[in-house]
């Protein structure tokens, strides 16, 4: 797989964390790979992991799109190829809820295609309320077709986070890529928004897991957002260390932020000398 490791553009995606990831899991004798963020799943496609993966989200059309994409990529591709790239047409694409899930499938990948910046929101309803990108994207179709190879014999499920502690054993990884709660830069409307899609008291279920994880001597990795309240909740948890790694933020919006932010890596994995 190439470094641009996912098929999909998604905010908060980790592909700029992948070579430090590999670095870290190198040597790594590891069995399961659970990855519960799914999101773009940047770091399942640039690893190769001959056990059983398993990917879940609490997204249900993302989801979908990755089980469509999986089974059936020739038809979610014959579907797309029905779909314009121009400004008129995606808002009547957006406006029209598809039923069947090889069409929801292709409409999520244009959509995501060709919405501003990628990125993924629905209004109350429940309804995508994302903006056209003001340039017109097809989906790369030999790059499904990879993708469906890739996830051959991958368990995908739609379900929360936590529901993955009882299949956990010795020897898994565990990538952990949540909903940032809090910001570093100061940022009240990504605090007032993300607080409604992964609150403090997730934060909390999520160091629960965690401890399960360690408790089974299984291995994790953990994303957050470079905050003394997330070092607080996680820091502490046992055989864990600390790493604070810097990338640039690219997501635009209100109130928006751009350069170079830190973000917090926690992980059991031992520091090699």
């Amino acid at each position: 797989m190439s470094q641009n490791t996912s098929f999909i553009r998604w905010a908060g995606g980790k592909s700029w964390l992948v070579p430090y990831v590999k670095e870290l899991i190198e040597g790594l004798d590891y069995n399961d790979y659970y990855e519960p963020f799914m999101g773009g799943a940047s770091i399942f496609f640039s690893i190769d992991n001959p056990h059983q993966n398993y990917l879940s989200d609490v997204n249900q059309e993302l989801v979908n799109t990755f089980c469509s994409v999986r089974d059936k990529p020739e038809l979610v591709i014959s579907y797309l190829k029905r779909f314009k790239s121009d400004e008129e047409s995606y808002y009547r694409i957006r406006s029209t809820m598809h039923k069947g899930q090889y069409i929801s499938a292709a409409r999520f990948l244009y959509l995501n295609a060709n919405s501003f910046n990628g990125i993924y929101r629905v209004n109350r309803q429940g309804l995508y309320n994302v903006p056209y990108g003001k340039k017109e994207k097809t989906v790369n179709y030999e790059r499904l077709k990879e993708i469906s190879v890739k996830l051959q014999n991958v368990n995908i499920q739609c379900q929360d986070f936590f529901d993955i502690r009882d299949n956990i054993k010795e020897r898994d990884l565990v990538f952990l890529d949540p909903p940032y709660t809090v910001s570093n830069n100061k940022n009240d409307y990504f605090i007032q928004y993300n607080q409604k899609l992964f609150s403090l008291d997730d934060q909390r279920r999520l160091a629960d897991l965690i401890k399960s994880i360690v408790d089974r001597n299984a291995w994790f990795i953990l994303t957050n957002a470079h905050n003394q309240t997330i070092r607080d909740i996680f820091g502490g948890i046992a055989s864990t260390r600390t790493i604070e790694r810097e990338r640039k933020s690219l997501i635009g919006g209100r109130a928006a932020f751009r350069g170079n932010v830190q973000e917090y890596i926690f992980t059991n994995i031992p520091e090699r000398n």
